[in-house]
């Protein structure tokens, strides 16, 4: 059963599988009237088109499904479901007579954000405990929790499976189950879903008494995994959806992409007609201009082929057309109708069985389109015997080579719909994706900063890609991190658990407690402090703040009020921290306090990412590391640098005892976030960053690094003694009490190894072979990027970049080679070195030192006579 509702001047779509008279106006819902009065109360404006069909069959306790462009909008579920839960009169068989809800949300956002909401309504309804539970890893957070009285409980997947490890009996009173964003749950956590549900169904089964039973999921999209949700886990719920593209997906439209050349169009029009004429078809043909609507039904009757036309300079009117539309399939004759998108919603055609898109669709034309198969959209439900049903509708794009514009927007639905997807439609995409003009300027992700990678990146507005005139615009002055393996970093503003601002502390004379002194003691005197009448943008100013004066840079300046006075948008440039003033408290700052550079540099602490895939640091995470690292000297380890960032690896807070001239380690960053249990390792992070910055020749401290690691291996682990003695120049005549670098000596150990491999990077397998004059070497080495190799007498260097990981091969050879004539050539799935030998004949081996990663290439080995056997390495 399919309908369509005019609401206003708008046409909606509905897509039902079963017939729902919908609840239009709040006064007439099917809701409490308490919860009514509170809706109101809050402006509500609804019910919205999708909430009119969903509130009633929820408010009767039926399964329902529903996918909408609203579907991550909680309204469209929580007040039918809060009425619900005012009916004692169903739970009779439960203690106090009260059913438990259950709401699980994709993430620990989502779940606080549902929990808001339900606080805020059920302000309308009699009392109602609710509760919130987000746990960590720690085991015994999740035997500590206790729901007895508990009527409503928001969370996500993996935190329910690690409640129901020590609390089995809250799925026996489970009522009514709702599943927010399901499409995100089924994409990214289906294994847990389904295990709940498996626990769900189990419970039931065994439950006392005549219990009300009702899974509720809503969502944006249509997910493959919502149809055995529905043959295994409801009971023939009411399927609500309001997006023509997911009903499209749900009632198995076929979408074909036909590749062709664009002169060669109306030929392939052709022949996908010659197809359908067989089937009696009603046949569609869109296009976006008049000229090609004349064209193409001028090339079908040439063809023989009876079609119709209608644009907006046809002199037939939309009636007329519909009527010989209708009679042209009744006469068993195949109706083409070829039109532009403009007639689509005077004819109001829903029962096409293929619509042809002759020009490439926009996002928004594209759906338009396909509502015009709606009446043979199927069920979307496999029969018993597995198989998918037949397809009765079909959408066929033809792709040119001009089809470039819309191609982004069109192609994450045509995966999504699971169509086959022409070679000829990837070659066209990154023409959009890679290079978005209008991403450009935009700030590099602060995701793929943070954790290595963005999860949603087709959605998100930031770019993804190395910008040099934006990320390299300011870069960390050389004498700042002079010893990146370890260099004392004052936080100030902290963003989230493992990103914040702040600046690099010299240990001997810091020019920036130096300005700041000055600063104080300038604006100390009355005279000095000069308002500043015409504020402009990016310009350097002074603020005082109590005692206390800053740098500060203007960033925003809006329209001035009446009074001459507005907020004005700044950033502290020696913190990174933002924050609005008001105009008239901006002084003059003076050169000399302006030839300092900015000092706040970002820092990203690496290695640890939040827990459950999540993609945001819970605020419990994020408020423990603030109040421990605000303010407070920490020495850290740089691993990277791109701009004014900074990445870490470890970070630890130090506490200086000068009359003993000592540090001592008070704790790391990285094992205090994993000591919450809502932090997990990352190890890919830093790789993914390298991997992110490969296009841009010099980003980090590449060569200060090579000798920042000599000392890394040169010093002491903490297991060997818990005060080490570092040397004058790198710690100021001090000594470092190393305590605990890491969770405990053995990570220390593992974390540097770590460091130090990164920075060397993965030896490659080579093989070789040799004749009197030459060596060959093979490098086995994928797809390589940014590839180097160095000659001398005795000795090559190889390195490059492959698959994410960085390789190098440093090879000392056992005799002497001419360095000018040796070349390297670099394949597919290989680099070939040729070495040219100082002095001809056979070599018994290649290096001076046994390489376990060298090894003989017997399948070009040429062995004489009289040749003595020869080492592999």
């Amino acid at each position: 059963f399919q309908s369509f509702q005019n609401v206003g001047k708008e046409k909606n779509f509905v897509f039902l599988s079963k017939k729902i008279e919908p609840s239009s106006v709040l006064e007439t819902a099917p809701l409490f009237d308490g919860l009514k009065k509170e809706l109101a109360w809050n402006k509500f404006s609804g019910p919205t088109f999708t909430e009119s069909y969903c509130w009633p069959p929820i408010a009767l306790g039926c399964d329902v499904i529903a996918i909408s462009d609203q579907g991550k909008d909680p309204l469209l579920y929580i007040p039918p479901v809060l009425t619900l839960l005012q009916l004692k009169s169903d739970y009779q068989a439960l203690p106090n007579r009260s059913g438990v809800s259950l709401i699980l949300c994709p993430g620990w956002k989502k779940a606080q954000l549902v929990f808001d909401m339900l606080k805020t309504y059920r302000k309308g309804c009699r009392h109602l405990h609710l509760m919130l539970i987000i746990l960590g890893q720690n085991k015994e957070a999740a035997s500590q929790v206790e729901i007895r009285g508990c009527e409503l409980v928001v969370t996500t997947p993996y935190n329910l499976l690690r409640l129901l490890e020590y609390n089995t009996g809250l799925l026996c009173k489970l009522c009514h189950l709702v599943l927010d964003e399901i499409e995100v749950l089924l994409s990214d956590t289906a294994e847990q879903v389904f295990a709940i549900l498996d626990c769900y169904k189990k419970a039931t089964a065994q439950a006392q008494g005549n219990l009300p039973h009702q899974i509720v999921a809503v969502g944006t999209q249509w997910n493959k995994h919502i149809t055995p949700l529905i043959t295994e886990f409801m009971n023939d719920p009411h399927i609500v959806i309001t997006a023509v593209e997911e009903a499209a997906i749900f009632g198995n439209v076929q979408q074909v992409v036909q590749p062709c050349m664009n002169i060669n169009r109306t030929a392939e029009l052709l022949k996908i007609l010659d197809f359908t004429q067989s089937n009696l078809q009603k046949v569609l043909v869109f296009t976006d201009s008049v000229t090609d609507v004349e064209m193409i039904d001028k090339a079908l009757k040439s063809n023989s082929v009876v079609s119709l036309k209608k644009h907006k300079e046809s002199k037939c009117n939309a009636q007329c057309v519909l009527e010989r539309w209708r009679k042209m399939h009744s006469s068993g004759t195949p109706a083409v109708l070829v039109l532009t998108d403009d007639c689509l919603q005077s004819l109001g055609i829903t029962d096409a069985t293929c619509v042809i898109h002759f020009s490439f669709p926009s996002p928004g034309v594209f759906g338009q389109r396909l509502q015009s198969l709606s009446d043979n959209f199927g069920t979307g439900i496999k029969d018993s015997a597995g198989d998918q049903e037949h397809v009765k509708a079909k959408s066929v794009i033809l792709l040119t080579e001009s089809s470039s514009c819309h191609v982004a927007g069109i192609l994450p639905y045509l995966k999504h719909a699971e169509a086959e997807i022409p070679e000829e439609l990837y070659d066209l995409t990154p023409r959009v994706l890679e290079y978005e003009e209008d991403k450009f300027s935009r700030p590099l992700c602060a995701s793929l900063k943070t954790f290595g990678i963005c999860r949603n990146r087709t959605e998100c507005p930031d770019r993804h890609q190395i910008n040099s005139a934006v990320d390299m615009a300011q870069s960390i002055a050389d004498e700042m991190i002079d010893t990146p393996e370890r260099v004392t970093i004052l936080p100030l503003y902290i963003v989230h658990a493992t990103n914040y601002f702040g600046r690099i502390v010299k240990k001997q004379k810091d020019q920036f407690t130096v300005l700041a002194k000055e600063m104080n003691d300038y604006f100390k005197v009355p005279g000095h402090r000069i308002s500043v009448n015409n504020v402009e943008k990016s310009v350097f100013y002074g603020l005082c703040e109590g005692a206390v004066c800053h740098r500060v840079q203007v960033v925003e300046t809006p329209a001035k009020d009446e009074e001459n006075v507005c907020k004005i948008t700044i950033k502290y440039i020696d913190e990174g921290r933002t924050s609005q003033v008001n105009s008239d408290q901006l002084l003059h700052l003076p050169a000399k306090f302006q030839n300092l550079p900015p000092q706040a540099v970002e820092i990203v602490v690496c290695r640890v990412k939040p827990i459950d895939n999540e993609v945001e640091w819970n605020p419990k995470v994020t408020d423990h590391i603030n109040h421990k690292i605000k303010g407070k000297l920490h020495h850290a380890k740089v691993v990277h640098t791109l701009g004014k960032t900074v990445w870490v690896d470890p970070m630890v807070g130090v506490t200086n005892l000068a009359v003993m001239k000592m540090w001592i380690n008070e704790y790391n960053i990285r094992s205090e976030i994993l000591s919450t249990g809502l932090g997990t390792d990352n190890p890919q992070h830093v790789g993914e960053i390298q991997k992110l910055c490969r296009q841009i020749p010099v980003l980090d401290h590449a060569e200060s690094t090579k000798e920042g690691t000599a000392g890394l291996e040169e010093a002491p682990s903490p297991q060997d003694t818990s005060i080490q003695a570092d040397s004058a120049e790198s710690c100021n005549s001090s000594m470092f009490l190393d305590v605990s670098f890491l969770d405990d000596a053995v990570q220390t150990r593992e974390a540097e190894d770590s460091t130090v491999h990164q920075q060397k990077g993965c030896h490659p397998q080579i093989k070789w072979f040799q004749d009197n004059v030459t060596l060959t070497l093979k490098v086995q080495i994928l797809r390589a990027a940014d590839s180097k190799c160095e000659f001398s007498r005795e000795k090559v260097v190889f390195s490059a970049y492959s698959e994410g990981k960085f390789y190098v091969a440093d090879l000392e050879l056992y005799q002497s080679i001419i360095a000018e004539k040796s070349t390297c050539v670099i394949k597919d799935a290989e680099a070939v070195i040729l070495l040219v030998k100082e002095k001809k004949g056979a070599w018994c081996k290649l290096l001076k030192n046994k390489n376990i990663h060298v090894s003989l290439d017997f399948e070009h080995w040429e062995e004489s006579e009289d040749e003595r056997p020869f080492t592999v390495g």
